[in-house]
């Protein structure tokens, strides 16, 4: 017997993602910088603790806000369908026979089908809701989800590229071990990411790494630049 498999969490995914890729590469980046222009590996795990404090709240906090805005424009969306199928009720019912219109259905066919949609008001908003403006109905927990799932996953990749500097003496040997750790886990990620939303692997894998080191180039680049004019 055939079975098909679909992913069920690609909000989760999704989560995790803006969560590991801004948690590896940004304190990556920062703490790359901070090694170029200071003499003690201190300071430099101190000012990596503070940002990804700071930035596991910013994101944790934004993915909040983003799924509260969507949940309220569905709901905004919501009341407006159901006052237009009481206020314009043959203008929604035609926006009916247009979806099935566009999947070539005859138009005998098309009266048939809005006319049984309209019978019932709930299950038809709830077909102008999914099928015109493309809205699925919000989880009420998916705020405060979102929010813990981006803040953790931000402070797991944080903590790997500063791992570097607790584990060495002298920023130079922690710059060295943190790039070693970070790479293996921005190709590491980078790949599974890929793997999760459909796209080529390894190329996945080579344009996340790319954008790390970039990342921690530049921003070790200008510190070195400043401390040595």
């Amino acid at each position: 017997m055939h079975q098909e498999k679909h992913f069920r969490q690609p909000a989760f995914v999704r989560d995790v993602i803006i969560g590991l890729s801004d948690g590896i590469t940004v304190p990556f980046a920062l703490t790359a910088g901070i090694s170029g222009a200071v003499a003690t590996n201190g300071i430099i795990i101190t000012a990596g603790i503070a940002e990804i404090c700071a930035g596991s709240i910013a994101m944790g906090l934004g993915g909040f806000l983003a799924a509260k805005t969507e949940e309220e424009h569905y709901y905004a969306e919501l009341i407006r369908e159901k006052r237009e199928i009481k206020e314009l009720y043959e203008h929604e019912k035609q926006e009916v026979r247009d979806v099935f219109a566009a999947y070539g259905l005859s138009k005998q066919t098309q009266d048939m089908v809005a006319d049984e949609i309209a019978k019932d008001e709930t299950k038809w908003v709830d077909f102008m809701m999914r099928f015109e403006l493309g809205l699925e109905q919000p989880d009420t927990l998916r705020a405060r989800r979102s929010a813990m799932n981006i803040a953790f996953s931000y402070i797991i990749g944080g903590l790997i590229p500063l791992m570097g500097y607790v584990t060495t003496a002298t920023p130079q040997n922690g710059l060295r071990d943190s790039s070693i750790f970070t790479i293996l886990c921005l190709i590491v990620f980078g790949y599974l990411k890929s793997k999760f939303t459909g796209q080529n692997p390894v190329s996945g894998a080579l344009k996340t790494t790319a954008i790390g080191i970039l990342a921690a180039g530049a921003a070790f680049g200008i510190a070195y630049a400043f401390n040595h004019r």
